[in-house]
């Protein structure tokens, strides 16, 4: 799977790539064809180039080079149409032989500025100055492209009577047919050219993809500084610690709402997590699963440390399942969703992460299908995170539950905007087997109709 696979159903990592400041829109497409990968080996060498980035670029002395190579990848266009056509021997344009030309141009300017943040190992660049020589006959050392004088000997007498006859209003005939042959001695020295060029193009493609790749590394190594995002390292556990969610924690800071990172450590089989509604149950599945992809794409993770390990796939059944344009209920799609994760579970290791699972059904089937999940997933050879509002779960497995409400919150009005004020999201080992029973408390809090309160606290007492 590809990053711009996972931003179609994943929107906290949609959120993580709209938020890097790529400078092209060939950079762009190296970035949404970045896969998702296991490999540890690529992982470590793509964390190790970000921290060489970073301190490459982290000092005074470096800002000019580095302001230099972003103003290079500003420039980059996408040639792949153009490089293509070179490869396969068609013809270039004026218009297309420009593109090469910049992009030699460019990419001299790139490798200086390399040389200088001395990042030469890790984003090599083909010396492509034969090529902008090729098409700039005079010398000139700017990127535009013109079919120069230099470049055949009857066009400078035939431009010379062209520009005469034009100038001096002359025999229209005269004109059209020396415009003709211009043309045509153009075309053959375009003919010419992409001739030549042809055995650059592997160089001039591998130079564009380069660039590409300079763009979204530099990008990563950006967002990492912006956002103090952390270097992960790869072990046989889960730790996270002072996790943040960046959308959410993004959101709370314009508000000026107060936001929590939370610790969680994860091992194979099975955790679950209890806690009271609002409580920040569902953030915690999104932040780890957003968390455990941009380790796997090969990014830095939003927490003060982050040690983990590499999974075949972050499978997921967060938040509301329904889908009406296949006549699905919340149930049906769920448990659909469910049932994939346990079907790969089987042949994969996963980080399986699912909310509230069998949620909207009859509590008596719905504790149990929680409870078989649990049995199974716990002989899986994969890492589940799961949350949930049933009591006393049988099967074993890991269980931790989130702090939730503090005491003194009762004497405070509470409102949409400070009500996080007085929640702990911090997790704590729970052996009890109950889980939090808020909901009339919190209805209240809220301001909830009296009536309502009193009539359900009445069924409940009976």
């Amino acid at each position: 799977m590809k990053i711009k696979d996972i931003i179609k159903s994943d929107a906290g990592f949609r959120y993580i790539i709209e938020s890097m400041e790529l400078m092209s829109s060939a950079g762009r497409r190296a970035m949404l064809n970045t896969g998702f990968t296991a490999d540890s080996a690529v992982l470590e060498t793509e964390w190790e180039r970000i921290s060489t980035v970073i301190h490459a670029t982290q000092n005074a002395d470096s800002k000019r080079a580095y302001t230099d190579l972003r103003h290079c990848l500003m420039q980059l266009h996408d040639l792949q149409g153009t490089l293509l056509s070179l490869a396969s021997h068609t013809p270039l344009n004026e218009v297309e032989l420009f593109e090469i030309k910049n992009l030699s141009h460019i990419s001299t300017a790139a490798r200086r500025a390399i040389a200088q943040l001395q990042l030469e190992a890790i984003l090599p660049l083909p010396d492509t100055s034969a090529v902008f020589a090729l098409l700039d006959p005079d010398n000139t050392g700017i990127a535009n492209f013109y079919v120069y004088d230099t470049y055949d000997p009857r066009l400078p007498a035939l431009r010379r009577e062209l520009k005469t006859l034009q100038d001096h209003e002359g025999d229209p005939g005269r004109i059209s047919q020396l415009l003709a042959e211009q043309n045509d001695i153009q075309n053959q020295v375009c003919n010419t050219l992409s001739d030549r060029l042809h055995e650059w193009a592997p160089t001039l493609a591998t130079t564009m993809e380069q660039m590409a790749y300079a763009d979204f590394l530099l990008a990563k190594a950006d967002l990492a500084v912006r956002w103090q995002l952390c270097r992960p390292t790869l072990g046989g556990t889960m730790r996270l610690h002072g996790l943040w969610n960046p959308r959410l924690k993004h959101r709370n800071e314009e508000l000026g709402m107060r936001y929590q990172a939370v610790d969680i450590e994860l091992t194979d089989g099975v955790t679950l997590v209890t806690g009271a509604n609002m409580a920040g149950k569902t953030v915690l599945l999104k932040s780890v699963g957003t968390a455990q992809t941009m380790v796997q794409c090969g990014m830095f993770v939003p927490a003060e440390s982050a040690e983990t390990m590499p999974f075949e796939s972050v499978a997921t059944s967060i938040g509301d399942e329904q889908n009406e344009m296949n006549g699905l209920s919340s149930y049906a799609s769920e448990i659909i969703k469910i049932s994939d994760i346990v079907a790969q579970s089987r042949s994969h290791r996963l980080l399986a992460l699912i909310d509230e699972p069998a949620r909207t059904t009859n509590p008596t089937e719905g504790k149990a299908l929680v409870e078989a999940l649990i049995n199974i997933m716990e002989q899986a050879t994969s890492v589940t995170l799961v949350t949930t509002h049933y009591d006393h779960l049988a099967g074993r497995c890991r269980r931790l539950r989130v702090k939730g409400f503090v005491e003194d919150m009762e004497h405070t009005p509470l409102t949409p905007q400070n009500i996080n004020r007085f929640i702990d999201y911090s997790l704590t080992e729970d052996h009890s087997g109950e889980v939090p029973h808020e909901a009339l408390r919190i209805a209240t809090i809220l301001g909830c109709d009296e009536e309502l309160i009193a009539s359900a606290r009445q069924h409940l007492d009976q």
